[in-house]
Formats: structure tokens, sequence, C-alpha cells
């Protein structure tokens, strides 16, 4: 749990990361460099998230319900930061 805890940080940091800095770096400044490099590094990430919430529910017993709030949360900014503070911190 404290692995998903982690991951769900880091995805949605990397996806913060793309949004706001690579994504207008590559518009604006015409830099794809950044999306190049940042993309490959949160779809594993987001793959990774979503691959321990499914295990986690046969583990640690974690709802499918709470397991689809993940799911969705890793596809809205800020969402991970919030799944981990209201949701993963009841499995202690």
């Amino acid at each position: 749990m404290k692995m998903l805890r982690f991951i769900s940080i880091l995805e949605g940091t990397s996806l913060l990361l793309l949004l706001f800095i690579a994504v207008p770096l590559k518009r604006l400044m015409d830099m794809p460099e950044y999306v190049s490099v940042i993309g490959p590094i949160h779809g594993g990430l987001f793959i990774l998230f979503n691959i321990l919430l499914m295990l986690s529910v046969s583990r640690y017993g974690v709802s499918s319900k709470h397991a689809l709030i993940g799911f969705i949360a890793s596809l809205v900014p800020f969402g991970s930061y919030i799944f981990k503070g209201k949701v993963l911190n009841k499995y202690e």
C-alpha cells in the first residue's frame, strides 16, 4: 500500500509537469523535447499506478468503488494528490 501511495504522488507530479510545463514549452516556445521526455515517463507511471490500484483491490481490500475513483483521479490534474489524501490514507 505504501508503494501505491508513493506512485500516486509520482504519477500526479508527472501529469502536472506534462500539462503545465512540457506542453506549454512545446506549443509556445517550439521545444518538443520536453514532451518527448516527460510524456513516456508519465505514461509509464500512469500504467504502473493503475496496475497497483487493481492489485490493491485483491490484496489490501480496496473497494472497487475506490479503485474506480482512483482511476478517474489519475486522469485529472491534482486528482492523484486528492485521492491519496482522502482515500488511500483510510487503508493504513
